[in-house]
């Protein structure tokens, strides 16, 4: 039998390939004989290079100093599919944790920027997309657009940079932004934030980034001020831009999704599907028996755009069963699945599950594996006795 172990991350525990791994070790364990592939997934955010260079064994790694978050410099990079398509990830150049502190009204997405112009300048990309996830800053994307060549302009006509610095731009000159490339820019996303407004880019996300009510204020009226901005500025094609402050996923990454939308021309995806088609699990899918996914907390929400719930709607779509091993499950989500390994309730505890996530996980896939032997097993003499 094919089994096809599809895990996003066990975020702050395991990377989604040594979940993946690990619970493979378990099911080979208990059953060698089937034919184990593994597809760690992403949703988008940080990690997504990492997934799709195991999966493309063939994809050209390209390496970048770049301005950081916080002005300092940080190594980042893109990655190059066979195809041209050039992944290019946030969170190596605008990251979170590439802030030596936290600084909500300075911190930028420039470095983001100074990426995807060497992508674009590169002959080998033919299509860009962008993994936004786990970002710094909350300015619209202003940061990135800059170093694309866009002028943020407040009313003497000086050039503004930083997301708190936006509340007083007045004008943005796109005339000398790089164009994008030919296959267009897709931009990954893992959330349904607005620009604007208590579910939006500041005031849902800027306290994760250090922001207090008085910060938080002021990126609100930054956003504000880039929303009217680019309402009236043609983007990079020249035409209106097709999103407004109200798309959903356009707070994405402190907004960074709704400048690259709305001024550059990217078009908003979701993450997870999207990740799912570049590392090929439809085509793996094909012929299997079963499919396994995991991530730390299994509920309601996992079901709605995340790894887990699309692996669940490809499984079902090829009628393939769908387990999961988990850190821990909510009743109700894990009774959609076959079957459900929580790490918690193997280890103990939560704190002994955390310790040591790999181990738990094999035993995990091991687990998995012997309750479909012994199911096997029952269907067979059921049959059996039929005869």
């Amino acid at each position: 039998m094919r089994v096809v172990i599809a895990p996003d991350s066990f975020k702050g525990s395991l990377d989604a390939v040594r979940a993946a791994d690990a619970i493979a070790s378990g099911w080979r364990r208990a059953r060698p004989h089937d034919e184990v592939i593994t597809i760690p997934l992403a949703d988008g955010g940080e990690g997504t290079t990492d997934v799709l260079r195991l999966l493309h064994p063939d994809a050209v790694e390209h390496h970048l100093t770049v301005r950081g978050p916080d002005d300092r410099p940080v190594e980042s990079g893109w990655l190059t599919l066979a195809d041209g398509t050039a992944v290019v990830e946030l969170a190596r150049a605008s990251g979170l944790p590439l802030m030596r502190r936290l600084d909500p009204l300075s911190a930028h997405t420039y470095g983001l920027g100074e990426v995807l112009r060497a992508v674009v300048a590169h002959p080998s990309t033919h299509r860009i997309v962008v993994a936004l996830g786990g970002s710094a800053s909350t300015d619209g994307g202003a940061g990135a657009l800059a170093a694309l060549g866009a002028r943020w302009l407040d009313s003497d006509g000086c050039e503004l940079t930083g997301g708190g610095d936006l509340s007083r731009c007045v004008r943005v000159d796109p005339s000398e932004l790089v164009g994008a490339p030919v296959g267009g820019v897709r931009l990954l996303v893992d959330v349904e934030a607005p620009l604007l407004g208590p579910l939006g880019a500041a005031q849902q996300f800027g306290p994760q980034k250090g922001a207090g009510p008085a910060d938080i204020a002021h990126l609100e009226a930054a956003m504000a001020a880039i929303d009217r901005v680019c309402r009236v500025a043609p983007s990079a094609d020249r035409r209106t831009p097709a999103v407004s402050a109200l798309t959903p996923g356009v707070g994405a990454a402190g907004g960074t999704a709704y400048g690259l939308a709305a001024l550059w021309g990217g078009t908003l995806v979701a993450g997870a599907p999207e990740l799912a088609r570049l590392a090929g699990l439809d085509e793996v899918l094909e012929g299997a028996g079963l499919v396994i996914t995991g991530e730390g907390r299994l509920d309601e929400q996992s079901l709605r755009g995340k790894v887990v719930g699309n692996v669940v709607r490809q499984g079902r779509a090829h009628g393939i069963p769908v387990q999961a091993c988990v850190g821990t499950a909510d009743r109700a989500t894990a009774d959609q699945l076959e079957r459900c390994e929580q790490l918690v309730a193997l280890a103990g505890g939560l704190d002994a599950a955390l310790d040591d996530p790999a181990r738990w996980l094999e035993l995990a896939g091991e687990g998995l594996a012997r309750a479909r032997t012994h199911r096997d097993a029952t269907d067979a003499a059921s049959t059996s006795g039929a005869a």
